[in-house]
C-alpha cells in the first residue's frame, strides 16, 4: 500500500496482476461519475488474476479498519466489494475487469430507495407494470385455451410494442433488446419489435428540451446557435436529436439531448426489473441456463451507461482515432466544450441515406463498392478493434457524396476484449474444419452455454445448420438464414445470448439487410472472405497466427488448396481497398482526395514468423516435411504455384536480410527450445 485516504484506496501494482496497469479505486460515491469517465476496462487472461484483483481490494479495505468499528466510508468500500455472482459470471464471460461501474444492483437500490416518496412510487408503479403486463398475459393464456394462439400472433405482437411504449423509456429499451434475443422471445414477435428500433415517439415538450440544453450550455441557445431546428430531427427512447447552426463558426451541427428527469424513473424500472427477475430465477435456469437476475443486470448496465452523453463522446473519440487512416470511413466530430452529460454536440452529418439506392447512384457513388467500404469497415470493428457500432440501422448509416461510409449515434456500442476476439477466430477455424464439437464448447467458452453443460446434443444441430446454410455454396450463404435456425435452436435448447453477442448477431443482420436493399443479389462473403483472409496471412498478433497453423493443417494434412485460396482472397482484399472502391472512375477527379491505402500484400512478417516456427518448432518442421512429401512424392509444383502467387509482392532480398537480420534471436530460441527438448527427455527416461 502506497497511502490510504478515507474515500479512495490506491492499489499499486504490487497488488494487481500482470494485465492491470495501476489505478484508483475509489470508494466515495462523489467521485464515482468523474472515475467512469476515465476508467478503461482492464483485460483479464484468467480467472484466477481477476480474483486476485478483487482479493487485493477487500485486502487494502480491511486495512483501513480501526478498532472494532466502521466507519462509514469503511462501511460503503465493503458495500462496493460486495459484487453479486451474476456480476462477476459477466466480467468473466467478457475477459474483462471493471474496476469501477456506474452499474451495479446495491447501487441501483440504494439510489432508489434514498429518494423521496421511494415505497409509496414504487408501490404504484409496481401496480401499473404487473396490472398491464398481467393483462396482456391474460389474453395470451385465454388465446391458448380457445385454440387461436397461432392465428392472432401479429395482433399480439403489435399489441406487446404498443404496451411498451405506453409503459416508458425503460420497457421501450427493453423491447429494442428484446427484438434481438431469440433465446428469450419468439421470432415473430422480435420482427414486430424491430420497429421500435426505429420508430419511437418524441417528448412532446420542446421548451423543456431546450431548457436542458441552456443547463447544460451555461448561456442562452441564441448566445451559441444562429438557428435551431423547432422539431426534432429524429426521436430514440432516451433521447431526441436537433439540428442547429453554430453562431461563432456558420457550421451546422446535431444536438442530442436526454429526455427530462429520466434517470429516476430508469432507476426505478431496473429496481423493479430485477426484484421480478429474483422470482423468475428457476424458470430462467431451466430454458436458458442463466439467472434471470444477469439478463437484468447485463441490460441495466448497458441502459445506464447509455444514460451519460459524456460516454457516446468517448465513443465517438475511439472511432474517430480507429478511423483516422481509413479514408473510407467517416465519423463526426464532437464539440466537446458544448457537450455534458444530456447534451451531446455532434458534425452534422450531411449524406444519403443509405437505403435509397437512385439518390446514391445519381452522386456517382459505385453501389458494389459502397456495400464493399461498409462490410470492411464493420469486419474491421468486429474483428480488428474489438469496438463496433451496437445499432447500425438505416437511420444511423449514411453514404457520404465522395463515397465514404458514415456513421452517427454511437450510444449504443460494444467491446469484445481480446480473449472474446480470440474465440470468435476459432469458431471460424473450427467451422471452416466442420469440428462441430470444438463449435460448441466455443459457445460456452464464450457464455452462450452454461460451464458444465452437456454438449453432445448441440453438436448435431450446430452441424445441421451449417451444411444446410453452405449447401448451396458460399456465394449463396447469408446471416438471415443461419440465424433463422439459430434461433430456432437456441428457443430450444438452454442456451442464453450474452448481451454483447446479441449486438453483433443484430449488427451483422442490420448491415445484411441494408446491403440487400441497395443491390438484392449481394455477397456477402464475397466481400467478407478476402478481409479474413487478409487478416490470418499478415496480421503479427500471435494468436492469429496460430490459428492460421490451425487453418492449413487438417487432420495433420496440409492444405496447399487452402492456402492458395486465401492468398488470392488476400490479394483481391488489397486491390479492392487501395483506393475508396465507391468513387466511380468516371468521377474520380470530381473526389476531394483518392488514398492510397495499401498496393501490396505484405507478407514480410509472416514469412518471417514461418522461418523461426519452423527452425524452433520440431512438430511444425515434421508437418511440413510430411507435407512436401505426401503420397511417396515431392509436391515441389504446390511450393512453385504458392510462389508464383505471391512473387509480384514481396521483394526476395529485404525479407532475406530481415531474416537474417532475426537470426540472432531465432538462434537464441532454438537452443533454448532444444535444451528444454532434451532435459524433458532425459526427466522422462529417468
Amino acid at each position: 500500500m502506497e497511502s490510504v485516504c478515507t474515500n479512495c484506496i490506491a492499489i499499486t501494482s504490487k497488488n494487481l496482476p500482470s494485465c492491470c496497469a495501476p489505478v484508483n479505486y475509489c470508494l466515495s460515491s462523489s467521485h464515482n461519475h468523474a472515475m467512469l469517465q476515465r476508467m478503461p476496462k482492464l483485460s483479464v487472461f484468467s480467472t484466477a488474476a481477476r480474483s486476485s484483483t478483487l482479493s487485493s481490494i477487500k485486502a487494502a479495505v480491511v486495512t483501513t479498519t480501526s478498532g472494532g468499528r466502521r466507519s462509514s466510508s469503511e462501511t460503503n468500500a465493503l458495500n462496493f466489494n460486495k459484487s453479486t455472482s451474476a456480476m462477476e459470471q459477466l466480467d468473466i464471460e467478457r475477459g474483462v475487469c471493471v474496476p469501477f461501474r456506474k452499474y451495479t444492483p446495491d447501487t441501483v437500490r440504494n439510489k432508489v430507495l434514498e429518494s423521496r416518496g421511494a415505497i409509496l412510487s414504487l408501490i404504484g408503479r409496481g401496480i401499473e407494470i404487473v396490472w398491464s403486463l398481467g393483462l396482456y398475459w391474460s389474453t395470451l393464456m385465454y388465446d391458448f385455451l380457445v385454440g387461436r394462439d397461432e392465428e392472432v400472433v401479429p395482433y399480439r405482437a403489435r399489441q406487446l410494442r404498443n404496451l411498451l411504449c405506453y409503459l416508458g423509456p425503460s420497457f421501450i429499451k427493453a423491447g429494442q433488446v428484446l427484438a434481438n434475443r431469440p433465446d428469450i422471445i419468439r421470432e415473430d414477435y422480435m420482427n414486430e419489435l424491430c420497429i421500435l428500433q426505429d420508430d419511437v415517439p418524441p417528448f412532446p415538450n420542446q421548451v423543456v428540451a431546450f431548457a436542458i440544453i441552456e443547463e447544460e450550455l451555461g448561456q442562452p441557445l441564441e448566445a451559441v446557435f444562429s438557428k435551431i431546428s423547432s422539431q426534432t430531427i429524429a426521436a430514440a427512447s432516451l433521447g431526441q436529436v436537433y439540428r442547429a447552426t453554430l453562431r461563432a463558426s456558420g457550421e451546422d451541427v446535431a444536438i442530442k439531448v436526454l429526455r427530462p428527469q429520466i434517470e429516476p424513473i430508469i432507476y426505478r424500472d431496473l429496481f423493479l426489473f430485477r426484484t421480478l427477475a429474483s422470482f423468475l430465477n428457476g424458470i430462467s435456469l431451466q430454458k436458458l441456463g442463466c439467472n434471470a437476475e444477469l439478463i437484468v443486470d447485463e441490460f441495466g448496465e448497458k441502459l445506464l451507461e447509455e444514460l451519460d452523453y459524456t460516454l457516446e463522446a468517448r465513443n465517438i473519440e475511439d472511432f474517430l482515432e480507429n478511423f483516422k487512416d481509413d479514408p473510407t470511413v467517416k465519423i463526426p466530430r464532437v464539440y466537446k466544450q458544448l457537450s455534458g452529460s444530456r447534451v451531446l454536440v455532434m458534425e452534422w452529418i450531411d449524406g444519403i441515406r443509405c437505403t435509397d439506392p437512385q439518390a446514391i447512384k445519381e452522386e456517382g457513388i459505385d453501389i458494389d463498392g459502397f456495400l464493399t467500404v461498409g462490410v470492411s469497415a464493420a469486419l474491421r470493428q468486429l474483428l480488428e478493434f474489438g469496438l463496433f457500432h451496437g445499432d447500425p440501422h438505416p437511420g444511423n448509416i449514411f453514404a457520404m457524396r465522395d463515397g465514404r461510409i458514415a456513421y452517427v449515434d454511437f450510444g449504443n456500442v460494444a467491446e469484445l476484449s481480446q480473449q472474446n476476439k480470440q474465440i470468435l477466430i476459432d469458431a471460424v477455424v473450427h467451422a471452416v474444419n466442420e469440428d462441430y464439437v470444438e463449435m460448441a464448447n466455443d459457445f460456452t467458452r464464450l457464455g452462450f452455454l452454461a460451464k458444465g453443460t452437456d454438449v453432445s446434443p448441440i453438436v448435431p444441430a450446430l452441424e445441421a445448420i451449417w451444411q444446410n446454410s453452405l449447401g448451396k455454396g458460399l456465394a449463396d450463404f447469408n446471416f438471415r438464414s443461419v440465424t433463422g435456425k439459430f434461433n430456432q435452436l437456441v428457443y430450444n435448447y438452454p442456451i442464453r445470448i450474452p448481451e454483447r453477442f446479441s449486438l453483433v448477431i443484430r449488427s451483422l443482420l442490420t448491415q445484411e439487410g441494408i446491403c440487400f436493399t441497395l443491390q438484392p443479389d449481394f455477397k456477402f462473403l464475397e466481400v467478407a472472405y478476402p478481409y479474413v483472409a487478409k487478416r490470418l496471412l499478415t496480421d503479427p498478433n500471435p494468436a492469429l497466427r496460430e490459428r492460421l497453423i490451425q487453418v492449413l493443417f487438417k487432420d495433420g494434412v496440409f492444405q496447399w488448396k487452402r492456402l492458395e485460396n486465401l492468398i488470392i482472397l488476400a490479394k483481391e482484399n488489397v486491390a479492392m481497398m487501395s483506393s475508396n472502391p465507391a468513387v466511380n472512375v468516371d468521377n474520380m477527379q470530381n473526389s476531394r482526395k483518392e488514398r492510397r491505402v495499401e498496393r501490396k500484400l505484405d507478407l514480410r512478417d509472416t514469412i518471417k514468423d514461418g522461418a523461426r516456427l519452423i527452425l524452433i518448432d520440431e512438430g511444425i518442421r515434421r508437418q511440413l516435411l510430411l507435407a512436401l512429401t505426401e503420397d511417396s512424392k515431392l509436391h515441389i509444383q504446390e511450393l512453385v504455384d504458392v510462389y508464383r502467387l505471391v512473387e509480384g509482392d514481396i521483394d526476395i532480398r529485404s525479407v532475406a536480410l530481415d531474416v537474417l537480420q532475426d537470426l540472432p534471436a531465432v538462434a537464441r530460441d532454438f537452443i533454448l527450445s532444444w535444451s528444454d527438448s532434451v532435459l524433458s527427455d532425459r526427466y522422462t527416461t529417468s
